[in-house]
């Protein structure tokens, strides 16, 4: 790759549009529900299964109960599923203040643990 194309491909990346919104990590063989809200929904996947796979989660709060289910389940017993989309030209400070309620709502609904 040379430097022009380089540089491409790295506007390309900064220019993209990403999904802000809340999500759920779902165990299937427990049914339990751990849900959370992300500036990008595309990524939140990986960064999740890459901390649970590290061992990294296992004293922050509901982020223990997670580690514990996933080293007693596996990789494979857990779904990520993405709940709902927040509107990303609301400002900045609406958008923290609207993801907290609609992740309060969703954690009620799915009687779900926030993460």
């Amino acid at each position: 790759m040379n430097t022009i194309e380089r540089k491409a491909a790295v506007a390309a990346y900064k220019e993209r549009k990403v999904a802000i919104g809340i999500f759920a990590v779902r165990c299937l063989p427990t049914g339990q529900t751990w849900c959370g809200r992300a500036l990008d929904l595309g990524a939140i996947r990986n960064r999740i299964w890459f901390m649970l796979r590290q061992n990294n989660s296992r004293h922050a709060g509901n982020l223990a109960n997670l580690q514990a289910a996933w080293n007693e389940h596996g990789a494979d017993a857990f779904v990520l599923e993405e709940i709902e989309r927040i509107d990303d030209k609301t400002l900045a400070y609406v958008r923290d203040r609207v993801l907290k309620e609609r992740l309060a709502y969703w954690c009620a609904m799915r009687n779900a643990q926030a993460i």
